[in-house]
């Protein structure tokens, strides 16, 4: 009887690694420089949540508890009682109505200031990077110039701008100069964001007859999200915790949260509470701190994708 002789299978080289692999002693997962990586990291972590653990532990406080000097311990009896003056009836200055109507203002002031900063940059970056109209390259450098101007030397020149508009201390008169510090940055960031977008698409869009407004809202506006919600988080965060600009031009019936904050804390009105002190600074630093938390992801992203390129 004839035999047909058995040929070897050839090994896959994936299973030849893990089988040679296997035979290896494993590598230990401690070593020095895990450990002082890790211990850096805590040590980081811990110096950073320490305040925001203070806070915390210290607005649901009573004072009798706070006065005892343990700043660290737990609160033997838990209350919210400060989380409800501080927003409700903590005094700033003379009005005890909380921290509440620094919310709203700040609400109405950051809605129509981040939508017409992001507009115009938006449009100035398109503008730049596609149409390239002339003297783009100076205009382009100038409003550069303007994301790095302090604040501090503008604010009596616009002073005097507003007033003779008839705009200072008024809403209006804010969100225009919020527009204004907002519009060099965001229109950088559009502008690299775009320069990172071939240009053949742009140009085929010209040869299908698009517009200027046409291509922008149609073609180029779309494909914008990961830096609009880039801009976004960057408008929101730096106008919600302005201060200056708020105190300057806002004006008394529109002081933003920040200001109110700093009214809370240092009136001069009966007893120096310290919880809520604590819990209006928590309060103030809600909307910020939800906005990193649940858009930090597409921040990453946005940045990634094209915001610093260019």
């Amino acid at each position: 009887m004839n035999t047909v002789p058995s040929v070897a299978k050839p090994v896959d080289a994936p299973v030849a690694r893990r089988a040679a692999g296997s035979g290896r002693k494993r590598r230990s997962h401690f070593s020095p420089a895990r450990f002082g990586v890790y211990a850096f990291l805590i040590t980081a972590a811990l110096f950073f949540l320490l305040p925001l653990y203070v806070m915390l532990v210290t607005s649901v406080k009573p004072m009798t508890e706070i006065r005892m000097g343990n700043l660290l311990a737990l609160p033997m009896h838990f209350t919210l009682a400060p989380w409800r003056d501080a927003w409700a009836s903590a005094c700033t200055g003379l009005d005890c109505n909380g921290i509440q109507v620094g919310f709203w203002n700040s609400v109405r002031i950051v809605v129509p200031s981040t939508i017409l900063s992001i507009a115009i940059g938006a449009v100035n970056g398109y503008a730049l990077s596609f149409w390239r109209p002339r003297g783009a390259g100076v205009l382009f450098a100038i409003l550069l110039m303007g994301a790095f101007i302090p604040v501090q030397v503008m604010v009596y020149p616009l002073v005097r701008v507003l007033a003779s508009v008839h705009l200072f201390s008024s809403l209006p008169g804010i969100v225009v100069i919020h527009t204004i510090f907002g519009m060099p940055i965001m229109t950088l960031l559009f502008r690299n964001y775009y320069a990172s977008i071939p240009l053949e698409l742009f140009k085929a869009a010209r040869i299908d007859g698009g517009g200027f407004w046409r291509i922008f809202l149609q073609l180029m506006l779309p494909m914008s999200t990961p830096i609009i919600v880039v801009a976004v988080i960057m408008q929101v965060t730096g106008i919600w915790n302005d201060f200056i600009l708020g105190l300057v031009f806002a004006g008394t019936k529109n002081l933003p949260m920040t200001v109110q904050l700093n009214n809370i804390i240092n009136t001069t009105t009966g007893e120096r509470l310290y919880n809520v002190n604590m819990a209006a600074t928590i309060l103030t630093s809600l909307v910020p701190l939800a906005i990193y938390f649940i858009s930090g992801r597409w921040f990453v992203r946005g940045i990634a994708s094209g915001a610093v390129k260019g």
